[in-house]
């Protein structure tokens, strides 16, 4: 929210200064049509969400803000020139357009270096001490300390019936239950996170202090809260069987209106892109003539809503008899996706032809992708909760598509399953927009798999 309100102050301001000290009739515009400044700052936030200035892994690193600064200003001023309606009139003189560009660019880059050097930094560490069993900290601690560098454990009380002295797990220090409270004091603890699963860890006079730091105004949290919103992905590998207790099903899932709103949408989107598919057949079907060597489409089983099994219709990447010693996964550099089938998977264009798939009802638009029956044998072996994600319909994108690799392993598999489940958990129409923003930077950025 900082970055997408002080984006639109700092254009905004520079664009006001300029027009209030010049006469140059384009800039004088903004001191005196609000409405202008109103376009402009949604145009900022739209292009800015595609082109990832809002992903706070890009907006703390100098170059790629560079990048991402270019291309949202470049997009931005070029979309606010062409809408007559919504914008000032263009100038006669073609190089206050030049500068028009070079204001909103330098203002958004400037501000962003200052977020980049203050409020990006080291000095914002948060600090947290976690209470768990002892054979756990290790595996809690090492499932939290990658995801953000500025969140620290650096202590943790265990939460077993007896004690131990002097242990210490992955540079991380044991202090007594008794001691608690004057630690969090003397070291500036930002938060407490429980993840003990053991009733009789947690004495009277833990519990005491926990009560007497909580009315203090210190957050207490359960791990799993931690980790979800750190993530954004439920940590199935901690909550094991009982899951429900943790997990429960966004409304959304339900809700009729909703469901009708996302199917009227998931229509329009699906006909829509059959008709851009039609206008690329030509060069596929040359393309697939030249480097695949086999028939264009092809159909392939996968499981669908409630385990239901369907065809989705596919556009051939890889050779022919590409799975004559059986089905695995896809890899990285797979040697029997041809060339034209890297473009279009990097592409997505290999994809198309699953909105026929949407409009029969097979698929969604948004939700986790439909896998192989194979496949989901073998993992649900392995995963317990794997085929909780059948509970919504398989999608053409998804949380886990828009945040993580391609699935080679059943280690990325557990991944992706975190992603899904989280997805719905909270499905809603905010985060399916959030999805389906994050696919059109997949798609311009050529991160397909």
């Amino acid at each position: 929210m900082i970055l997408r309100l002080f984006d639109v102050v700092f254009v905004c301001t520079a664009l006001y200064i300029i027009g209030s000290i010049s006469s140059m009739d384009y800039f004088t515009v903004f001191t005196t049509h609000f409405y202008s400044m109103v376009v402009l700052a949604l145009y900022i936030n739209l292009f800015g969400t595609i082109f990832e200035m809002y992903n706070l892994q890009v907006a703390s690193n100098q170059l790629q803000v560079l990048k991402s600064a270019i291309v949202t200003a470049s997009v931005t001023v070029l979309v606010y020139l062409l809408t007559p309606f919504f914008s000032p009139e263009l100038p006669s003189n073609r190089l206050q357009i030049l500068l028009f560009y070079l204001i909103v660019f330098a203002a958004l880059f400037c501000w962003r270096m200052l977020y980049v050097q203050f409020l990006a930094s080291n000095r914002f560490v948060q600090n947290a001490v976690l209470i768990c069993d002892k054979e756990q900290v290790e595996e809690l601690i090492l499932g939290l300390e990658n995801i953000d560098p500025h969140y620290k454990i650096i202590a943790f009380v265990h939460s077993d019936a007896v004690e131990d002295d002097g242990v210490e797990y992955h540079y991380v220090r044991n202090i007594k239950r008794e001691a608690l409270h004057s630690f969090v004091k003397e070291n500036g603890i930002s938060e407490i996170v429980i993840a003990s699963q053991k009733t009789e860890g947690i004495t009277a006079e833990l519990y005491q202090q926990l009560l007497r730091l909580l009315e203090s105004g210190l957050i207490i949290r359960e791990y799993t809260q931690v980790y979800e919103s750190k993530t954004h992905r439920i940590p199935v590998h901690y909550i094991a069987r009982d899951f429900y207790r943790f997990f429960p099903f966004s409304r959304s899932n339900h809700n009729k209106l909703y469901l009708l709103f996302v199917r009227i949408i998931e229509i329009i989107i699906s006909v829509v892109g059959l008709l851009a598919g039609l206008l690329l057949l030509p060069f596929i079907i040359v393309g697939n003539a030249l480097a695949n060597n086999g028939t264009l489409f092809y159909t392939q089983q996968r499981i669908g809503k409630d385990g239901v099994v369907f065809d989705i219709l596919k556009l051939r990447t890889m050779i022919t008899n590409a799975e004559t010693d059986g089905a695995v996964f896809t890899t990285t550099n797979d040697s029997r996706v041809t060339v034209f089938g890297k473009f279009l998977r990097k592409t997505r264009i290999d994809e198309f032809p699953q909105f026929v798939n949407i409009l029969k009802g097979d698929m969604a638009v948004i939700g986790p992708r439909p896998e192989r029956p194979v496949f989901v044998k073998k993992i649900a072996e392995i995963m317990p909760f794997y085929e909780t994600r059948h509970i919504i319909k398989p999608g053409l994108t998804g949380w886990a598509q828009v945040n993580y690799s391609y699935g080679e392993t059943i280690s990325d598999s557990l991944i992706k399953l975190q992603y899904d489940l989280y997805y719905i958990k909270h499905r809603s129409i905010f985060l399916d927009l959030n999805i389906a923003f994050k696919t059109i930077t997949t798609v311009l950025f050529y991160r397909g798999q």
